[in-house]
């Protein structure tokens, strides 16, 4: 633990955190704001990518859907109730400016994935930062894009496996069943079971499951936010005021809140902006290569829409309901003070609204994630090692289910840096690339340029 909370504060010191937020900032300003400049038309492709528009494995739709699959998780639920535990309101501000300049990062890394997918041995489409590194920028960089897959690899463990497994986990065990919660260690084996029988089907049931799980809970969620947000209508000016000027002055301590000062509302609002989001991970693009699409500014487009969705949308719900409840102030975090703040406003149907969420949604990231950390070993070790991974894969489940959740968070988020440096230099050294694309395209030239 020691060790681990060293490394965690040297990766994620102000140099990732800086870099990570220029590297979207330039973005933006190099697209002239493209992705926040056409959000309708994001939601237009999205609509329109249902059917099949050019080559590729599934849906635009349904690649945005195993994109959201992977990044709609914990870090919606639990990520941001430890955000503004650790971080304070002001917490939230900082995942509002990440998402927004995450936008054209994930605009971005979309785009260069499929431009950049290539046909594995069995003919299918594959792509994703350790291609756009090696086809965009030559052998020279061969070393960065084998970096990429290593940590992608590990980190799927962290971030998309232990963590995700561990909160639907401690959830569970705290909902009754005859007097007593599920035991942890039965969610490991009922969720890597339910898993194992997913992956089985590759990349298109993992799509299909997720086009169909992911805008029902999502939706499911967004209402029940919806409804609380109504309940505390007459707290919410009062809570934004709080998220905004504690994004730049100290908070001090309050009821069971041990205070925090303005540096840890920006670590803890980026770092679980990041971890929500995925935008400059490098994760979401494995998945919308394999998009039927016949340009890569469409699938950017849909694409972006991913971090919009899921912080701007999702995590600012959860947000607002644990700080105009009040429940932010009670020493609480994790899944339980999200728990607690729905169940303040909706008593028992709050608690089993975040529990179910938080079981669906981490059920998704675990299979949306496998398919990621495959390509990831794929790309490494070639295609007979994918089957040794899927079985790895199911087998962590029930371990991370069974460990310590503080350990799950800071190996998950330690993990998230190391695979995204990678990417985020290979982002600003093939920016023109992007750049020219989207020039083209917004100029009218919409011909096919994925091959």
């Amino acid at each position: 633990m020691e060790f681990l909370n060293t490394l965690n504060g040297l990766v994620w010191g102000w140099p990732m955190l800086a870099l990570i937020a220029l590297t979207g900032l330039f973005l933006t300003i190099g697209l002239r704001a493209y992705p926040i400049r056409n959000l309708r038309a994001g939601f237009v492709e999205l609509w329109n990518g249902r059917h099949k528009q050019g080559e590729g494995e599934i849906s635009g739709f349904n690649a945005l859907m195993t994109s959201l699959s992977a990044t709609i998780g914990t870090g919606n639920i639990a990520g941001v109730a430890t955000a503004v535990a650790l971080g304070g309101p002001g917490a939230i501000f900082w995942m509002w400016v990440i998402a927004l300049v995450g936008m054209a990062t994930k605009y971005s890394e979309a785009v260069l994935a499929v431009r950049f997918r290539e046909k594995n041995d069995q003919g299918h489409y594959v792509g994703g930062p350790m291609y756009y590194i090696r086809n965009g920028l030559g052998p020279k960089f061969k070393w960065l894009a084998i970096a990429f897959a290593f940590f992608g690899m590990l980190a799927g463990f962290g971030i998309g496996n232990g963590v995700q497994a561990n909160s639907v986990a401690d959830a569970m065990s705290h909902i009754a069943l005859d007097g007593t919660g599920i035991p942890e260690w039965v969610t490991g084996i009922v969720v890597a079971a339910l898993v194992g029988l997913v992956l089985i089907g590759g990349i298109r049931r993992i799509s299909d499951v997720a086009g169909k799980l992911v805008p029902f809970m999502a939706i499911t969620y967004i209402i029940a936010g919806i409804v609380l947000l109504v309940i505390y209508a007459e707290q919410i000016p009062a809570a934004l005021e709080l998220i905004v000027t504690h994004a730049f002055t100290p908070i001090s301590a309050t009821g069971g809140f041990a205070g925090a000062a303005v540096w840890a509302a920006i670590r803890y609002g980026v770092a679980r902006g990041v971890f929500s989001n995925e935008a400059g991970l490098g994760s979401a693009p494995i998945a919308h290569a394999t998009a039927t699409t016949d340009n890569p500014v469409r699938q950017g487009t849909i694409a972006m829409l991913g971090t919009f969705i899921d912080t701007i949308i999702i995590c600012t719900i959860t947000g607002l309901v644990i700080v105009a409840s009040g429940v932010w102030e009670t020493g609480e975090s994790g899944a339980s003070l999200t728990a607690a703040a729905f169940n303040s406003g909706l008593p028992v149907i709050g608690q089993y609204v975040v529990t179910l969420g938080l079981a669906v949604f981490a059920f998704t990231t675990i299979i949306g994630w496998s398919f990621y950390g495959e390509r990831c070993t794929e790309y490494l070790f070639g295609l007979k090692a994918v089957p040794v991974f899927r079985v790895i894969w199911v087998l962590a489940i029930p371990i991370g289910a069974t460990q310590e959740l503080n350990l799950a968070w800071l190996i998950a988020d330690t993990l998230n840096a190391m695979m995204a440096l990678p990417n985020l230099i290979a982002l600003i050294l093939l920016s023109p690339v992007v750049f020219k694309l989207t020039r083209d395209y917004v100029q009218g030239d919409k011909s096919d340029t994925t091959k």
